[in-house]
């Protein structure tokens, strides 16, 4: 499988087979496989990113750190590592946690694209400035988490709706995600735990 492929899921998500990563995003986008991730720093600060305006899906649009798709025989851990390095330059970074093995999400697009995804949810730390690649990401700020979840829960902060609904959930696990309860690998979806 090469880097333009997604993994296709049925409904319970197990793999049913994949599809080329750019034509699969329409008005009737199936269901795949995706993954998201916070980055932080050791104060707690979120790296948030501005979509580049060339993405096919949510162009310009704020979001968390970085999300990506998995290769067919990759670990979604280590699918994880090389976007983070792919997008934002970050090549060391601290212990990814998984945080939300479950989180799922469907959202259209103003023009009907939509987007369809399977998305576990991790976390990192890092104590370097990311270095982002512009193809990837427009802008990036760092924000204190409190801060970011409050501006996305009360809506004054207009994100991704991925982004805000993990927020949602990911406030519900405590104030400092530097100390968030672990997500159980057993939870991730089929296709996500046969490649760990």
């Amino acid at each position: 499988m090469t880097a333009d492929q997604v993994i296709l899921l049925d409904e319970e998500g197990n793999r049913i087979g994949v599809h080329a990563k750019a034509h699969v995003h329409h008005r009737n986008t199936p269901l795949h496989l995706a993954f998201s991730c916070y980055v932080f720093d050791t104060n707690a600060r979120l790296l948030l990113t501005r979509r580049a305006l060339t993405k096919q899906t949510w162009p310009g649009v704020w979001t968390n750190s970085c999300c990506g798709h998995p290769l067919a025989d990759e670990p979604i851990d280590d699918a994880v590592v090389r976007r983070l390095k792919d997008e934002l330059g970050l090549a060391a970074v601290g212990p990814l946690e998984l945080r939300l093995p479950r989180f799922r999400y469907r959202a259209t697009m103003a023009d009907g694209v939509v987007e369809n995804e399977i998305c576990p949810v991790f976390s990192a730390t890092v104590d370097t400035q990311p270095t982002p690649n512009p193809a990837e990401v427009g802008e990036f700020l760092w924000l204190p988490w409190q801060d970011f979840a409050g501006s996305v829960l009360d809506g004054t902060r207009d994100v991704s709706p991925w982004c805000r609904l993990q927020v949602t959930e990911l406030d519900g696990l405590g104030p400092d995600p530097l100390s968030w309860p672990r997500g159980h690998t057993a939870d991730l979806p089929p296709a996500a735990r046969l490649t760990l």
